[in-house]
């Protein structure tokens, strides 16, 4: 049942933004990676926005507790910061790939290591549209289908999330040894 009071063609305009969102984020990110800043020290980013994905994980689980124990309002708001997280985290993932060079993993365990790293890579690409969506079905109040997505976009939020500080774990001791 839908409860928004959201005009249909609006809806139908969130929607292509969504695509357009998902498409242009990975591109633009991409792009910018292209792109080096010289001169600007942005080296203490990789455990705040290790830390960013931490807490989103965190907050993720909260907000299934939340919705689990009927306490819509907590899992609301668990949400929003989650998403105002990984704003945060695209910027300053950006910011420090824009101004530093790539590290190098030195470690035993490379295969593990890219593995890791290949697949949160991807899954990061993916979970654009599957959260943007799930989060555009709660809004309008269709929750069959939030709840229908849900059941994909939680997962694989949560693994990006997780394996980004795993993979912060694994390289933070090779920064700055190149």
């Amino acid at each position: 049942m839908n409860t928004t009071s959201l005009h249909p063609d609006k809806i139908k305009n969130f929607r292509k933004l969504i695509i357009a969102l998902s498409i242009v984020i990975p591109v633009v990110v991409a792009a910018l990676f292209k792109v080096k800043i010289e001169g600007v020290d942005f080296s203490f980013l990789p455990p705040i926005y290790a830390g960013i994905n931490a807490i989103t994980a965190l907050l993720l689980s909260l907000a299934l507790v939340s919705i689990k124990n009927n306490n819509i309002k907590l899992h609301k708001t668990f949400i929003n910061i989650c998403m105002v997280l990984s704003l945060l985290f695209l910027a300053c993932y950006v910011a420090y790939h824009m101004t530093s060079d790539p590290t190098p993993y030195g470690g035993n365990s490379k295969v593990l290591y890219y593995v890791l790293l290949v697949s949160h890579i991807i899954l990061s690409i993916a979970v654009i549209p599957l959260v943007l969506f799930t989060y555009l079905f709660a809004w309008t109040g269709d929750f069959v289908k939030h709840k229908k997505w849900t059941k994909i976009a939680f997962p694989i939020w949560i693994y990006v999330a997780i394996s980004g500080v795993i993979v912060y774990i694994m390289i933070s001791p090779y920064y700055g040894h190149l």
